[in-house]
């Protein structure tokens, strides 16, 4: 799989196991150049279901993702030879976790385009070893909430009335636990999973005054 397929080309297949899923995506490191930022799935067996580790944003009036649910992961540094390490140093600045805590390689997913941010994002996944530590918020100005999300929750939506970059909307959403996933993490990993993504907006796009009138 190669980062040219973009925002068209996440695989629409629905493995069972965390290997087999993990299995289709090779051990690359793209250049820091082909994206602006770079995020990682992390993945673990839960009870019953394979679950993907996300963390809420703390509210920060800056940040245009204030209290989003959203992948570990950050924006490139000069210094960062490539997507691969900026993807492990946010995965370690936000939530604790580094290479030793893996049960495998980084692999890399595709090269996705966040739409309301303008931004191209580098997609990694990997698997949380049995032996690992558990992943925390490390600083509290970055990361308000970590929690792991079953697979299985996002066949489940709902309307949720969200601004978007057209306007506030109502947008498809999956609420677990009181998180509300929405957009751009939501549709990457709806894609991931293979499970049908209607995360289009389902009301009007515009706010009503400034509608263009009829005609």
């Amino acid at each position: 799989m190669s980062g040219e397929r973009s925002e068209q080309g996440l695989p629409g297949t629905a493995p069972a196991t965390l290997d087999d899923i993990l299995d289709r995506f090779p051990a690359l490191a793209p250049p820091v150049s082909t994206a602006g930022a770079a995020v990682v799935i992390v993945l673990r067996d839960g009870l019953d279901d394979v679950e993907t580790l996300l963390i809420e944003r703390a509210e920060q009036p800056s940040d245009p993702a204030s209290g989003q649910v959203a992948f570990p992961g950050g924006h490139v540094s000069e210094a960062d030879g490539s997507l691969a390490t900026t993807a492990l140093r946010e995965l370690e600045e936000e939530v604790g976790l580094t290479r030793a805590d893996f049960r495998g390689d980084l692999r890399y997913v595709d090269t996705v385009l966040a739409v309301r941010f303008g931004l191209r994002v580098g997609v990694f996944a990997t698997g949380l070893s049995p032996e690992a530590k558990a992943p925390t918020a490390r600083s509290a100005d970055e990361v308000a909430h970590v929690f792991w999300l079953p697979r299985r929750a996002l066949a489940d939506s709902r309307p949720i009335e969200r601004e978007t970059m057209r306007g506030p909307s109502q947008v498809r959403a999956t609420v677990f636990e009181g998180h509300i996933l929405w957009g751009f993490t939501r549709r990457v990993l709806c894609e991931f999973f293979g499970i049908a993504n209607r995360d289009e907006p389902i009301g009007p796009v515009f706010p009503p005054h400034l509608a263009e009138p009829d005609g």
